[in-house]
């Protein structure tokens, strides 16, 4: 795994974790991460990352029919 150094504002009222889930959350919602690689970004389990999406503004369902109809095949 790759260690990566984000500057940010010191004003910034965000703890650690959530910029670890901010990135984790937009690279699932982009399709650029299964949740359980972005559950492993966040430090979480897969479970716990899924339940989490609602608050970052990402739903644990995707956006495309043909993902939908492979997840109710897969279900």
């Amino acid at each position: 795994m790759k260690t990566i150094l984000l500057k940010v504002p010191d004003d910034f009222d965000l703890k650690e974790y959530d910029y670890s889930m901010i990135i984790a959350t937009k690279l699932y919602e982009d399709g650029k991460l299964s949740s359980g690689q972005a559950a492993q970004i966040a430090g979480l389990s897969k479970r716990t990352f899924i339940e989490l999406l609602g608050r970052y503004g990402v739903s644990v369902f995707s956006r495309s029919i043909s993902d939908l109809h492979s997840d109710i095949a897969n279900a």
